[in-house]
C-alpha cells in the first residue's frame, strides 16, 4: 500500500505550522522554549489528520517527553496506520541564536516500515546515486574517496565532504585534509547535512560521521526518494543503550543497516525552514500571513519539491 497523495499537503502543513511556532523564538536564546513551541504545534496539527499514527521516533520516552513521546498515538483514529518520526526543531541552537539552518522535520511511513531507532549515536555515510558496492561504511575512508572520485570522474581535490564539527571527527577531518579533499563543516543539524548529497547544486559529494540515530532515520527517509546511498550503524557503548536496543528487538548490535532496511515501502518526508539556510528559507511573517518553504519528498509518486506557501497565521 502506498501513502495517499492527499497526505502531502496535510503533513506539509504540520511542519510549516511547527516552523511558524518556533519562529517567534528565533534569537531569543531559549532553545528549550523554541523546541516546546514546535512540539505543541506539531502534536496539535497531527491530531487533526484522519489517521492512526504512532510515534516511532519522538522527543524521547514518556518519562522524558510528555508530548510526541515514542509510542504515542496521534490522529483521529479514522484512517490508515502510519509510523511517525519527528524532530520538531533540528538545530535548536540555530533557532535560539538566529543562525542559518533551523528546520522542523517529520517523516511518515506505513505501519511497521520506519526503523524504531534507539536514542543513541549512529555512524553514517551518504552520497548521491552511485553504483552498488562502491561506497561502504566498512571501507577505509581513503578507498571511499578514491572510488567516488573515479565514479564521478572528478579529481579528489574537487570532492567536498560534509562532516559535523566535533572532536570525535578529528581523525576523519585530518585524513580528509591529508587527501586534499574539500571539507564542509557543520556545527549542528545532521538531517540537513545528509540532505546536501541529494542535489548537485549543494556541491557536497559525501556526508559522513557520527550523529544521532533518530536523525539518521529521518535523513534516510528523505534520501530514499532521491535514490541516494545511505548506510548506518548504531553505536552502543554503554549498558543502558545495550539494554534498550535489546528491548527493541535489536539482536546484532554491530549490524550495518542499508537504506532499504531503515525505510521500507512508501515514505513521506517534510522539512520546513525556521531560519534561513542553504536548502530552505525560514519563516517570513507579513501582517497576518506567513511565508514558508518546505522540502517535501514522497517516494511512491516520485514527488521531490520545495513547496513555497503563503498562509494565514490565524488559520
Amino acid at each position: 500500500m502506498a501513502i495517499d497523495n492527499k497526505f502531502i499537503d496535510q503533513f506539509c502543513n504540520v511542519t510549516s505550522k511547527a516552523a511558524l511556532a518556533a519562529s517567534y523564538l528565533v534569537g531569543k536564546k531559549d532553545k528549550i522554549a523554541a523546541d516546546q513551541a514546535a512540539v505543541d504545534s506539531m502534536r496539535s496539527e497531527l491530531n487533526k489528520i484522519d489517521m492512526n499514527g504512532q510515534v516511532v521516533i519522538g522527543e524521547g520516552t514518556l518519562d522524558e517527553a510528555p508530548l510526541l513521546y515514542t509510542g504515542e498515538f496521534l490522529g483521529t483514529k479514522n484512517g490508515p496506520d502510519f509510523d511517525i518520526a519527528v524532530d520538531p526543531v533540528e538545530g535548536t541552537n540555530f533557532v535560539a541564536n538566529n543562525l542559518p539552518g533551523g528546520i522542523a522535520v517529520l517523516a511518515i511511513g506505513e505501519k511497521g516500515n520506519l526503523f524504531n531507532a534507539p536514542e543513541t549515536y549512529m555512524d553514517k555515510i551518504a552520497t548521491g546515486i552511485i553504483d552498488k558496492g562502491l561506497i561502504d561504511l566498512d571501507f577505509p575512508l581513503e578507498k571511499n574517496i578514491k572510488n567516488l572520485s573515479e565514479f564521478k570522474n572528478k579529481d579528489v581535490s574537487s570532492l567536498t565532504v560534509c562532516v559535523l564539527d566535533r572532536p570525535r571527527h578529528k581523525i576523519i577531518i585530518d585524513k580528509l585534509k591529508e587527501l586534499n579533499v574539500n571539507i564542509k563543516l557543520i556545527t549542528d543539524g545532521d538531517v540537513l547535512g545528509a540532505l546536501y548529497v541529494s542535489d548537485p547544486k549543494y556541491n557536497v559529494d559525501m556526508f559522513l560521521g557520527i550523529g544521532g540515530g533518530p536523525e539518521g532515520v529521518l535523513a534516510a527517509c528523505a534520501l530514499d526518494s532521491y535514490n541516494c546511498h545511505f548506510q548506518g550503524r548504531f553505536i552502543f557503548d554503554n549498558e543502558k543503550d545495550i539494554i534498550e536496543a535489546k528491548s527493541m528487538g535489536i539482536t546484532d548490535l554491530n549490524k550495518k543497516y542499508e537504506l532499504n532496511e531503515i525505510v521500507k515501502g512508501d515514505s513521506l518526508f517534510c522539512a520546513s525552514g525556521i531560519t534561513n539556510g542553504e536548502v530552505l528559507k525560514g519563516i517570513a511573517i507579513d501582517g497576518n500571513k506567513y511565508l514558508s518553504e518546505t522540502l517535501v519528498t514522497h517516494k511512491n509518486s516520485n514527488f521531490r519539491e520545495i513547496v513555497k506557501s503563503v498562509n494565514s497565521i490565524n488559520e
